[in-house]
């Protein structure tokens, strides 16, 4: 019998394979578990406090935009320092605000406790920083594999913690709910000590000789990285937008409360496929062709959603064709950073990349608000959301697939 590959052999100070990319899944699974079903305290929160779902919505769109203002600064201190300082600090500040929000009496109290502390908490302690050190600590031959098992656990956290928060909401109030998931985020402080060790790329992996600033100026005089930034902060538009406001929206069309949390759980669930898949497929398929299927096929279902009829089957074939497409763009556009300009600066590049992401979060989940109380309709932002995709799907075509060449100008001046 020929016995199975060992996994690579990692540096002492590095945990082993499976003991490392466990933690950094178990992190991506609480963190964005948590962080995904927000959406479900809307109208418990507006009903307790007489707040209207825009005051909800806007400290929630903060904090998308804090958590993407944070993200690059994480990325450079994981670039310099490694991820377990970055990822405790950052379960410290998410653990805070969670319990903050549990006792919040005003809109601004709301807004610095959910919106400011756990959007700084997200910025340390969450699947992109997960990703960013995976990608540095993982040698190239399980690169892809470790990157789609960090993303679709952070899927599989949304199915779990979808219908374990609607229960504690259900079961002990809002409130409390909040207290429980603290305790649940504060457990990342123990498993941030088994992301750590030494970079395995090799120096060719690692891309060019470059300084950290070197390589942003390199990067954003890049056309497809450009196209990266702007696709994505689609994706967060859209991502954003349907977790928060899907829920409060099916409420308002009839539909139980235990459906709406499903729905999210379906959506993460079926992302779990979705993004290990999408991470297998951008090894041996062109990843700017993923990706502009993905933003396609995303824009189609949502139009389809819109124009049949609002049962509990719709909603969940929608949650789960969503769930497909959720998280894949994850590890196509992180693949793609790789490629162009190695992993030596990875986690700084994706985290500027994964701000514009949060700045489209920032306007898909306040607009989506704003705009229910001026028209007492989300419909308006849902076909917004669809064409949106479409313009996704356009804007990744011209991509092209290779290293970034290095620019005469680049000298040690520059």
């Amino acid at each position: 019998m020929t016995a199975s590959p060992a996994p690579p052999s990692l540096a002492s100070n590095t945990p082993p394979l499976l003991v490392l990319v466990g933690c950094a899944c178990a992190i991506s699974l609480i963190t964005f578990g948590v962080r995904s079903i927000f959406g479900l305290f809307t109208d418990p929160v507006v009903e307790t406090h007489g707040w209207t779902r825009e005051t909800f919505a806007f400290a929630i769109a903060l904090q998308n935009l804090m958590w993407g203002l944070t993200q690059p600064f994480a990325g450079a201190l994981v670039d310099r320092y490694g991820p377990v300082r970055v990822l405790v600090t950052g379960a410290v500040c998410y653990t805070a605000g969670l319990a903050l929000m549990a006792v919040s009496a005003s809109p601004l109290s709301l807004t610095l406790s959910a919106g400011v502390l756990v959007g700084l908490g997200m910025g340390g302690a969450s699947f992109v920083t997960v990703l960013g050190a995976l990608g540095k600590l993982v040698p190239a031959s399980h690169r892809g594999w470790a990157l789609g098992m960090g993303t679709a656990a952070g899927s599989l956290g949304q199915f779990l913690f979808a219908p374990l928060g609607q229960a504690f909401i259900s079961g002990y109030g809002w409130q409390t709910a909040a207290l429980l998931l603290a305790v649940g985020v504060a457990l990342v402080v123990g498993l941030a000590f088994g992301v750590r060790g030494t970079p395995q790329a090799t120096l060719a992996e690692q891309g060019p000789p470059l300084s950290l600033r070197q390589t942003l100026r390199l990067a954003l005089h890049h056309p497809s990285y450009v196209y990266l930034l702007l696709g994505f902060s689609v994706c967060g538009f859209q991502l954003a937008f349907i977790t928060v406001h899907l829920p409060p929206y099916l409420n308002d069309q009839g539909v139980d409360a235990r459906v709406a949390s499903w729905a999210i759980g379906a959506i993460g669930l079926a992302n779990v496929l979705g993004a290990y898949a999408a991470g297998i497929l951008g090894t041996r398929l062109s990843q700017r062709g993923l990706l502009s299927f993905i933003y396609f096929a995303r824009a189609l279902a949502i139009v389809l959603f819109m124009t049949l009829p609002i049962t509990s089957i719709s909603v969940l074939t929608f949650a789960i064709a969503m769930g497909l497409l959720w998280l894949s763009t994850v590890p196509l556009t992180s693949g793609l950073v790789a490629l162009m300009f190695g992993t030596r600066f990875m986690a700084t590049l994706f985290g500027l990349i994964f701000l514009s992401h949060q700045i489209g979060s920032f306007f898909g989940v306040w607009l989506g608000g704003r705009l229910f109380e001026a028209t007492a309709s989300y419909e308006l932002v849902w076909w917004l959301t669809a064409a949106l995709g479409v313009a996704a799907g356009l804007v990744h075509l011209p991509i092209r697939e290779r290293p970034a060449l290095k620019p005469a100008m680049l000298g040690a001046g520059e």
